[in-house]
């Protein structure tokens, strides 16, 4: 579905952290170009 994308990834720190979310969005073909995890408070 995401193949030939590419994709940047915000993560949250309390939530869902950028690697676990960059996983599966290579995983669904896309290529992650920036990934990170970040605290919004």
């Amino acid at each position: 579905m995401l193949k030939g994308k590419k994709a940047a990834i915000l993560g949250d720190r309390d939530g869902i952290p950028g690697p676990a979310i960059a996983a599966c969005i290579e995983t669904a073909g896309a290529e992650v170009v920036f990934s990170t995890t970040e605290c919004f408070v």
